[in-house]
């Protein structure tokens, strides 16, 4: 009698592995829908997204997966061996990647990182897992057993795809997860079987923009109903930050102008002029991000809601210099500076103030740091005085919008309290 075929392994992050290829099976796509309608029974904020989504099935599949398009490609043997309320679990999983821009931040990932190959988008895709799975199930969704979250890593809930590539290897967990893939969605990497920028049913940037908002304001309208992260996610997508990632990116060019400031050396990706020495592998040079301290306007002046804009432009700060938190540190000011706060989770600083308002002490306090800041963001209403000299780093201020600043501005008598020259200036909200 031959042995017992051996179980199947249970999928790190949502069921069993999938089993080989079945090219003769019909989708069950009675059992798909059902599944997506649960979905929207149970996370009724997503279910503009959920319906926006069109499937294709496709044997070659693993399992299930998206592309950038909103396309979603789905193996008929993985939904038959699925329940219909797993199934739920992986369309919540699905669309969460396409709604959080998995696809345009790995992308972005790849071309900083020079991190390609098979091996880099696996670890991409594990990252972006981690970063929606801490707040999928529950309420409706059964965890699947061995679901993959931060945990298996000994890392916190709650962070960024990015802070996870950074601060783990997850060389440990790509054996055992060789098998997970999202598709293109979920980590900018094209794969062989999805149809591409030209091909049917695929949504326009516009489409795509107009799915995400419509979700937002879902979130925004009943916020008692979803997770913290969804609600966060929902607060940018209404009041987008500044593009950070550009504005900080002038600043580290001006800051790294002498040489071997602002560089180090990195073997991910080998110098080209290793191929001149057969053997021997060179590490190019990369730079560093900047190093930031981000001073916050608290003054009376400046609204609770300003300064709720105020955070998400601090966490899109961080995210912009890679996910490295320990680069970014926040001071808040009003007549009077406080302490340098390194920042550890943008929503959980405690921002005081509520007096008259003086940045001066603001920009004081930034450069008396024990690690000088490459750049100072100030996020203020311009209503305070500025520091006479030019601060020895790049200056970069978010003012918060007036309403009645433009109109007086057309009076010939009005002096404005402009930012000094010196600083880039950009509007916030």
């Amino acid at each position: 009698m031959a042995p017992p075929a051996p179980p199947r392994p249970v999928r790190a992050d949502r069921g069993p592995a999938p089993g080989p290829p079945q090219p003769g099976l019909p989708l069950d796509r009675e059992k798909l829908l059902a599944a997506r309608l649960h979905a929207v029974q149970v996370r009724p904020y997503l279910a503009a997204a959920l319906f926006a989504l069109h499937i294709v099935a496709d044997p070659s599949v693993p399992t299930m997966a998206v592309d950038a398009y909103w396309r979603c490609y789905v193996s008929p043997g993985f939904v038959a061996r699925m329940s219909v309320e797993d199934l739920a679990g992986v369309w919540v999983h699905e669309v969460s990647h396409l709604l959080r821009d998995h696809h345009g931040r790995g992308e972005r990932y790849a071309r900083e990182h020079g991190a390609y190959g098979p091996g880099e988008r696996l670890r991409r895709n594990i990252a972006a897992d981690f970063e929606i799975n801490d707040d999928i199930y529950g309420d409706g969704l059964p965890r699947p057993a061995g679901v993959v979250l931060p945990s298996l890593l000994k890392l916190p809930d709650g962070l960024l795809m990015e802070e996870y590539l950074r601060t783990a290897s997850m060389s440990g967990l790509a054996a055992e997860l060789a098998w997970l893939d999202c598709g293109s969605g979920a980590d900018g990497q094209a794969r062989p079987w999805e149809l591409g920028p030209e091909g049917a049913h695929g949504l326009t940037r516009q489409q795509r923009d107009a799915v995400r908002f419509r979700v937002a304001e879902g979130i925004k309208g009943r916020p008692g109903e979803a997770p913290e992260g969804w609600r966060r996610w929902a607060d940018e997508a209404f009041h987008p930050p500044q593009p950070w990632r550009e504005l900080l990116g002038a600043a580290i060019r001006s800051a790294a102008g002498a040489p071997g400031v602002g560089e180090n050396h990195s073997y991910r990706r080998p110098s080209r002029r290793s191929a001149s020495l057969p053997g021997v592998i060179l590490p190019s040079l990369r730079r560093n991000p900047p190093r930031v301290c981000v001073v916050i306007d608290t003054s009376g002046s400046v609204s609770d809601a300003e300064l709720g804009t105020a955070l998400l432009e601090v966490a899109a700060i961080a995210r912009a210099v890679g996910g490295r938190r320990d680069l970014v540190s926040v001071v808040s000011c009003d007549a009077a500076a406080g302490v340098a706060v390194p920042l550890c989770r943008a929503e959980s600083l405690e921002l005081v103030g509520g007096g008259g308002t003086d940045l001066r002490s603001g920009f004081a306090r930034a450069l008396r740091g024990s690690h000088r800041p490459d750049v100072i963001v100030a996020l203020t209403d311009g209503q305070t005085p500025w520091p006479s000299e030019r601060p020895p780093c790049r200056t970069v201020v978010g003012l918060f919008p007036r309403p009645g600043r433009a109109a007086r501005e057309q009076d010939p008598e009005y002096v404005p309290d402009v930012p000094p020259e010196w600083a880039r200036v950009v509007t916030l909200g």
